[in-house]
């Protein structure tokens, strides 16, 4: 008898998701927190380009002032996407939090999918389309500039922000290594 070791067979995750819909903290900042109030639209796909029904999106940001641990601001939100593959969040848009060597950075809604197939949960951020500040943002001026793109939402009504997720193929979100 030898002690060799045999490769097994990977194992997906899921689909199992769909019972996030019993966690829904879709309200990250509730009546009392100032600020312009936004809807944040978030839609995933599979490489096929085909909605993602059962997906589970995190998002964490800071409240208008840059400032994560705020009493007042919870901050963190949960949602399971519905069948089309979306779920909205209701927050105020976030201001500039301090980076790395004192440089601010731009405001960003912190994003982490949870997702049938993924073994791993993917991190990546979601930046606003008119802010000028994204120029100058690190993280941002890290990323190709032709997969920025994927890293912006775009307003579709005043109040209203759609973010698109793919998980992967042409138009696949730039996801990061943290």
């Amino acid at each position: 008898m030898t002690d060799t070791l045999v490769a097994t067979a990977s194992q997906t995750v899921g689909p199992f998701f769909h019972v996030a819909g019993n966690m829904d903290l879709a309200r990250v900042a509730g009546p009392g927190v100032d600020g312009p109030r936004i809807r944040l639209a978030c839609r995933i796909f599979d490489g096929d380009g085909v909605p993602v029904p059962d997906a589970l999106i995190e998002v964490w940001q800071a409240d208008p002032n840059g400032i994560y641990n705020d009493p007042a601001f919870g901050g963190f939100g949960r949602l399971g996407s519905d069948e089309n593959g979306l779920c909205i969040f209701e927050t105020v848009r976030p201001g500039r939090v301090a980076g790395p060597n004192g440089a601010s950075q731009a405001p960003h809604v912190n994003l982490i999918v949870f997702a049938r197939g993924l073994l791993k949960h993917l991190y990546t951020r979601v930046y606003f389309a008119d802010d000028p500040a994204n120029a100058d943002d690190a993280v941002l001026a890290m990323v190709p500039r032709e997969r920025r793109e994927t890293l912006i939402a775009h307003a579709t009504e005043p109040a209203t922000w759609n973010f698109e997720i793919h998980l992967c193929g042409e138009r696949e979100t730039v996801f990061l290594d943290i």
